[in-house]
């Protein structure tokens, strides 16, 4: 018996250690297909910090696709419908977006014939980007000086601090419309306001809803393609800016039903300081059009030549 010992613990041994290895391959997920890199990818724009400790990398340079890396991995993903969010696939997986409370959640998911099973979930935080362009102040002067009365900026600029908001009226027609926010100079020196305020739009829980941008428009309601004009505010005094947008869904992206805002949020230009109103729209298409200051809530249309 003292013969064989060593040959039966060294079989024994053999047959543990292969249990161990077909443990070991069981445990491992087939590996997704190796893509060979891509000589003009374009630089990583997004990062995604995913569940299980790794980051997706990704550029969106056109609407039509999306580069993804993964595990040193770069694939191309061209985009697919998807009724909300964004969907970006290839022959081996897809790459799928939503947006929530400001959080972009990413699911790198092997596409069907594939398996199916999820890779990764990830999320990155939003960046809040309003728009608002530079005052040019060459064309803001000559625009106050061809103005009846040549308004000009006598006043340093208003602060965020110094104003309060007001809802002023507004106009409906065809689908669109139109709230006139008043901006009230509650200080007891007077200031000046030019250009455009920053605008973003939250919910009911005052969470800021960053699908809906804001886009600024020369001119008002009643008079389209006016350069901004400085606005001069003594105390108690008032400017004028409009808030324009679309209340038909846009059922060719698949919207059925448009967002609900409660409550706005600006700050005006040099300023960081917030003011806010409660104010109700219903923008569909992501969007809302914002107006220069002025310094009439509601100018009369332009005669007809």
């Amino acid at each position: 018996m003292s013969i064989f010992k060593p040959a039966v613990c060294a079989a024994a041994m053999l047959a543990i250690g292969l249990s161990a290895c077909d443990r070991d391959a069981e445990s491992v997920p087939p590996p997704v297909e190796p893509v060979p890199p891509i000589a003009d990818a374009a630089p990583v724009t997004a990062r995604y910090v995913c569940d299980s400790g790794l980051t997706i990398g990704a550029a969106y340079r056109d609407p039509e696709s999306a580069q993804v890396t993964w595990r040193d991995q770069v694939r191309v993903l061209r985009s697919a419908p998807i009724p909300s969010g964004a969907r970006y696939i290839d022959e081996g997986v897809e790459w799928t977006l939503s947006t929530r409370d400001n959080i972009e959640t990413g699911v790198l998911t092997r596409v069907a014939s594939a398996g199916g099973e999820v890779l990764e979930t990830c999320r990155r935080t939003l960046p809040v980007v309003v728009t608002a362009p530079p005052v040019d102040e060459a064309a803001a002067t000559k625009a106050a000086q061809d103005a009846p009365g040549g308004v000009l900026p006598s006043s340093p600029p208003c602060k965020g601090g110094q104003l309060a908001l007001s809802s002023d009226g507004g106009d409906a027609g065809a689908g669109n419309r139109v709230a006139i926010i008043g901006v009230r100079n509650t200080g007891t020196q007077a200031c000046s306001l030019t250009g455009y305020p920053a605008v973003t739009v939250q919910d009911r829980q005052n969470r800021t809803l960053s699908a809906i941008r804001s886009e600024t428009t020369p001119g008002s309601y009643l008079r389209a393609g006016q350069a901004p004009a400085p606005v001069n505010l003594a105390p108690n005094a008032k400017a004028f800016f409009d808030i324009a947008w679309n209340v038909v869904p846009n059922e060719g992206q698949g919207q059925t039903a448009c967002p609900s805002v409660t409550r706005i949020r600006a700050t005006v230009p040099g300023d960081d300081t917030s003011v806010t109103l409660a104010q109700a729209l219903t923008p569909c298409g992501g969007r809302i059009r914002i107006s220069p200051f002025r310094a009439e809530a509601e100018p009369e249309p332009a005669s007809a030549e």
